[in-house]
C-alpha cells in the first residue's frame, strides 16, 4: 500500500474532528451575567470578579473580597437534512447537540495600596457534535468533541483613579474525543458492516491574559484585553475496530495499530476593546469589538510515529473572525437591573469550505438577563441568549474510491444554540 495512506489516515480520522465547530469554540457563554449582554462591554464593565474572563485588569476596580459562581446549560438545533446529491445511505444526522452543561467560579481580593489578586475557573472553549452513528455523513463524522477549561490566577494594579492594569497566567486543559466510520465495502461488492476509528486524549497548555482599563471620567470606562495563543498536543494510539482483515493486516505490518499519533493545535489569540458608559442613574450603554486568530487554529499538525513515521500540516482555509456587540443595562428599581445585548460574529470559513466537521457560519447573538440585589452583599442573576446560525449548506465529497466517490449534500436548516445561565455573587 502507498505509504501516503498512513498520513492520510491520520489526517482524515483525527485532524478533522479536532476542527469541529471552530467558529463556535470560543464561547462568551460561561455561566455569568455576560450571557445577557451578548458580550457587550465585557472588557470594560468590571462589575464583579467574572471580569477575570474578559479583562484581568477589572478586579483592580473591585473593593474587598468578591466571589461569583455560575451554572448554565446549552441546547441547540443542529440537524443536517440530506438532499438528492447525497450518495451514501443512512439518512439525516439527528440533532447533533442536545444538552451541554457548564459552570464557572471567580474570586477577587483587594490587597491594598492599589493591588488586587484573583482566581478563575471556567470553560470558554469547546462544543461537541453527536450525530447518529449510521447517518449518511458517518464517513466524514460520527461524534466529535473538543473541550477546554481554564485556570487563571491573576494580579492587577490600580495605578490611579484613571488607570488599571492586570496580568494572568492561564493554564488550559484541553480534551479531544473523536469517532468516524470506515467503509468496509467501498466497491459495493462485499457485505460487511462499517469499521470505526476512535481517538481520545487530553493535554495542558499555558498562556497569558493581559488587560488595561482607562476611565477618563466617572461613569466612563474603556477596556482592552489580550489573550495569548496556547498550544496543546494530543497524543494517543488509534483505536481501530471492525476493519476488514486485509487493511488490518497491512496496518499491523506498518506498525500503525500500535503507533502513537499526535495532533498539535493552536488555541487562538484574541484582542477585545470594550466601552462602558453610564448615561444616568438608571441607564448604561455598553459595546465591544473583538478579533480572534482562527487562521492560525486552522493549521493542524499531525504526526504518526509508526515503522514509517509521517508528518503533515493540514490547512483548513480558516480565516480570522470579528465580533461586534452593543447592549444596555437599565436599573428600574434599586434592587433590579435589566440587561440586553445584540452581537454579531463573522464566519471562520467561506461557504465553499464549510464541512460537516465545521458546521459554522456567521452568527447573531441576542441576550437578555435580570440581576436582583438580595441585600447589600449578594446579587442573583438569570440570563438567556439565543445564538442564531441560520441555514448552512454543505456539499462535501471524498474522492476514493475513484469509481464511486462518497458525497454528502444538504444543509443545517434554521440552526441555533441557546444558553440559560444562573449565577450568584457575594461581596465581603
Amino acid at each position: 500500500m502507498n505509504p501516503r495512506f498512513y498520513t492520510a489516515l491520520s489526517a482524515a480520522f483525527l485532524a478533522l474532528p479536532g476542527e469541529a465547530l471552530a467558529g463556535g469554540l470560543m464561547l462568551y457563554e460561561i455561566a455569568t451575567d455576560n450571557v445577557g449582554l451578548a458580550n457587550a462591554g465585557a472588557a470594560a464593565r468590571a462589575q464583579g470578579p467574572a471580569t477575570l474572563a474578559s479583562n484581568v485588569a477589572g478586579i483592580a476596580w473591585l473593593p474587598g473580597t468578591q466571589v461569583t459562581a455560575g451554572l448554565q446549560v446549552l441546547h441547540s438545533n443542529l440537524d443536517f437534512k440530506t438532499t438528492d446529491g447525497t450518495t451514501i445511505a443512512g439518512g439525516d444526522s439527528g440533532n447533533a447537540m442536545e444538552w451541554s452543561p457548564g459552570g464557572s467560579f471567580f474570586v477577587s481580593h483587594e490587597l491594598g495600596d492599589g493591588w488586587s489578586v484573583g482566581f478563575a475557573s471556567y470553560g470558554d472553549f469547546g462544543l461537541s457534535l453527536n450525530y447518529e452513528n449510521d447517518w449518511s455523513g458517518r464517513y466524514f463524522m460520527q461524534n466529535g468533541e473538543i473541550l477546554g477549561m481554564s485556570l487563571l490566577p491573576t494580579l492587577a494594579y490600580r495605578v490611579n483613579e484613571q488607570w488599571a492594569v492586570g496580568v494572568g497566567v492561564r493554564a488550559f486543559y484541553g480534551m479531544l474525543d473523536s469517532q468516524i466510520a470506515v467503509d468496509n465495502n467501498p466497491l459495493g461488492v462485499l457485505d460487511r458492516p462499517d469499521g470505526q476509528v476512535k481517538y481520545r486524549d487530553q493535554d495542558w497548555g499555558y498562556g497569558a491574559n493581559l488587560g488595561v482599563i482607562y476611565a477618563p471620567r466617572p461613569g466612563t470606562r474603556l477596556g482592552l484585553s489580550y489573550t495569548s495563543e496556547i498550544d496543546v498536543t494530543f497524543e494517543d494510539r488509534l483505536d481501530i475496530e471492525g476493519l476488514g482483515p486485509f487493511v488490518t493486516d497491512r496496518l499491523r505490518e506498518r506498525g500503525v495499530l500500535d503507533a502513537d499519533t499526535s495532533i498539535k493545535m493552536h488555541m487562538p489569540q484574541t484582542l477585545t476593546l470594550s466601552l462602558y458608559q453610564q448615561l444616568d442613574d438608571s441607564w448604561a450603554l455598553l459595546a465591544s469589538a473583538n478579533w480572534q486568530d482562527w487562521s492560525r487554529f486552522g493549521e493542524v499538525g499531525v504526526d504518526l510515529d509508526s515503522n514509517s513515521p509521517r508528518s503533515a500540516t493540514l490547512q483548513s482555509n480558516y480565516r480570522d473572525t470579528w465580533h461586534l456587540s452593543i447592549g444596555t443595562q437599565y436599573r428600574f428599581d434599586p434592587r433590579w437591573m435589566w440587561s440586553f445585548g445584540v452581537g454579531y460574529d463573522s464566519s471562520p470559513v467561506n461557504d465553499d469550505d464549510r464541512t460537516l466537521t465545521v458546521p459554522m457560519g456567521e452568527t447573531w447573538r441576542f441576550g437578555t438577563g435580570l440581576t436582583y440585589a438580595l441585600g447589600s452583599q449578594v446579587d442573583l442573576n438569570l440570563s438567556y441568549e439565543l445564538v442564531w446560525l441560520g441555514d448552512m449548506q454543505i456539499d462535501q465529497e471524498k474522492p476514493l474510491p475513484a469509481n464511486a466517490p462518497k458525497r454528502v449534500s444538504g444543509e443545517f436548516d434554521n440552526a441555533w444554540i441557546q444558553a440559560l445561565s444562573a449565577s450568584a455573587s457575594w461581596r465581603f
